[in-house]
């Protein structure tokens, strides 16, 4: 069934409807598991002997490969289906917990925690999971979908880094794993909610016409390589919290439980920020709101550094850099989807995806590694505040428009 080009979402498809709950679950765990890693640094670091810098490199290659492949993965998910990615995904996340529990050495780590879960996120977040919802609701609504779908993940990081943390004290970061490692599977039943839709529901607009045409396109495209460099510094602030942030409360002298608390208050506010980013993405200019948000960023860390550090002040900067954590999401998906449209979106945001996690690879890496030279995170914080400062003047400028005259494309009517 086409869905209704309504503005109301109460107007979806059962169809649409039943993607985007699927989606949401699939990134809920997804992601909840992904941002819990940062509770397993200290012990696993007691255990194997290692410093920050190498736990916080296995997550900076996991970062870099999560990205290296969404290009690629998502080139498979626009020929063969979101579905089929979607089950191999998970199937691979899972094999990289388990492998993570039962490893002996360092390099294990690297291999499970790093190689294998890369891999294995690629196939099972939001550059595969937007592009299956994308294609089953009106365009004007994308947005809004976009942030529901988001949200999952804050939800997952609200719901999952707590109870990663309850297990680690109960029975051991090992048992932990493999319980995470069985949760993921659940994500292989919610993929079959996420169906193709009919190939006359995907309008044929500027974006047939080929794989290499498209790419030409964007390539093109000054402003596509604007929302790259943004999304760049989306990802070094999400690692470098993500990963470091528990730790650094604790070298403060506060309870490790309040780090894990941290990190869940950060999922809980942003399904509230996602949500709303989304929306509004679909009435203002996203680049506009891209703006806004990460100059808020900036704003927010420069507050958390000059604010004595409490339980208090911890918590209270985690839900407010919660609300603009993954805002980022559905707005940048939302202007390559306006930019190119839907027929290539999965690569086309994956290579903005992939910029996305060379910040990640930066930010989890480069943290890790200056603390275990200097003992202070203080640089890295620094280099936060002056990022989403430039994000927010690259933004400004970024229009998520087509060009006026942009690069021809073959429409499915033109070809022979």
């Amino acid at each position: 069934m086409k869905p209704s080009v309504t503005e109301s979402p109460t107007s979806w498809t059962r169809t649409a409807i039943i993607a985007i709950a699927c989606g949401a679950l699939i990134v809920t765990l997804s992601m909840g598991v992904r941002q819990s890693f940062g509770m397993f640094m200290q012990p696993i670091g007691r255990d194997f002997g290692i410093g920050r810098e190498y736990f916080g490199f296995a997550i900076a290659v996991q970062n870099l490969l999560f990205g290296l492949a969404q290009p690629f993965v998502g080139a498979i998910a626009d020929r063969y289906g979101v579905r089929r990615v979607l089950v191999i995904g998970a199937l691979v996340y899972a094999a990289g917990l388990a492998a993570a529990a039962l490893v002996l050495t360092p390099g294990g780590i690297m291999a499970s925690l790093g190689v294998l879960i890369g891999l294995g996120l690629s196939g099972t977040t939001f550059v595969v999971v937007l592009t299956g919802v994308a294609r089953l609701v009106p365009p004007e609504q994308r947005s809004v979908a976009f942030g529901l779908v988001t949200a999952g993940g804050s939800f997952g990081q609200f719901a999952v880094v707590p109870v990663s943390q309850a297990l680690i004290a109960a029975w051991g970061w090992r048992s932990a794993m493999l319980g995470l490692g069985v949760l993921m599977l659940a994500t292989i039943a919610a993929a079959a909610g996420i169906r193709r839709p009919a190939a006359s529901t995907v309008a044929t607009t500027a974006d047939d016409g080929g794989l290499t045409r498209a790419l030409a396109q964007a390539a093109a495209h000054p402003h596509y390589w604007l929302l790259n460099a943004g999304f760049f510094v989306c990802g070094f602030h999400i690692a470098f919290i993500a990963t470091h942030f528990p730790a650094y409360l604790v070298d403060r002298g506060l309870p490790a439980q309040v780090g894990a608390t941290a990190l869940a208050l950060v999922g809980l506010f942003n399904i509230a920020g996602s949500y709303l980013f989304g929306l509004w993405g679909g009435r203002h200019s996203r680049p506009r709101l891209l703006a806004a948000l990460y100059a808020a960023r900036a704003v927010v860390i420069a507050i958390f550094l000059i604010v004595p550090l409490s339980a208090t002040s911890a918590l209270v900067f985690a839900a407010v850099f919660g609300f603009l954590w993954l805002g980022t999401v559905p707005l940048t998906n939302g202007a390559v989807a306006s930019l190119f449209g839907l027929r290539y979106l999965s690569t086309l945001y994956g290579i903005v995806f992939l910029s996305h996690q060379v910040g990640s690879f930066i930010g989890a890496w480069v943290a890790g590694r200056l603390y275990d030279t200097t003992g202070s995170y203080q640089p890295v914080w620094i280099a936060s505040i002056a990022l989403g400062l430039a994000a927010a003047a690259i933004s400004y400028v970024t229009r998520d428009t087509p060009a006026a005259a942009p690069l021809p494309l073959r429409t499915a009517e033109s070809t022979p």
